[in-house]
């Protein structure tokens, strides 16, 4: 499927462009946006490597990885990455991780930036299961998990190494049945 572009009330999300380098670098190469990724900040050069690799792999067939833009609808601001990978090892199952500039934390954002990717996955894409993990002191992506109708499965342990040491991930899953409900239940 190219091009993505899915839209919500204040976001929508779009694939990847050349001149997106500046826009995902305040947010990879940021020490606060990337304090419980599994990652430590990235440089001008690993950002301009992702967003070039984003870019080609958008067009392979089959796609087996979603690497989008989070954009304000009304400024068409890029204010966030959001990535979903299928899982090789599960048939109709992904993967999804999401950061957000630091300015826009607190606005929702989150929220509606994994209903429009649990969108893409479930409406889209076909999928039957959709799971994410997050830092066990990140209780912001909690929330957020937690918000969109995700489960806690339970925690990996060591399970990424970050800045030298072994840190747990806590699991979230949502099935295709589960969506539904879900939207049903917000759509009245």
């Amino acid at each position: 499927m190219y091009p993505v572009t899915r839209d919500d009330a204040r976001l929508s999300l779009r694939e990847l462009a050349a001149d997106d380098i500046d826009a995902v670098l305040a947010i990879y190469g940021s020490a606060e946006a990337t304090r419980h990724l599994s990652f430590t900040p990235r440089s001008r050069e690993e950002v301009e490597g992702i967003v070039s690799r984003s870019i080609v792999s958008a067009t392979h067939t089959p796609r087996d990885e979603y690497a989008l833009a989070v954009v304000e609808r009304t400024t068409t601001e890029l204010i966030g990455f959001a990535r979903l990978a299928l899982d090789p090892h599960q048939p109709l199952a992904a993967t999804i991780g999401f950061a957000l500039n630091p300015d826009s934390w607190g606005t929702g954002y989150g929220r509606e930036t994994v209903r429009l990717m649990l969108s893409l996955a479930f409406d889209d894409l076909g999928l039957h299961r959709v799971w994410a993990a997050r830092a066990p002191l990140n209780t912001d992506s909690e929330r957020t998990l937690l918000a969109v109708g995700m489960t806690e499965e339970g925690r990996i342990r060591g399970h990424v190494q970050v800045r030298g040491e072994w840190r747990d991930s806590i699991v979230y899953g949502i099935l295709h049945e589960e969506w539904e409900a879900g939207h049903k239940a917000r759509n009245g």
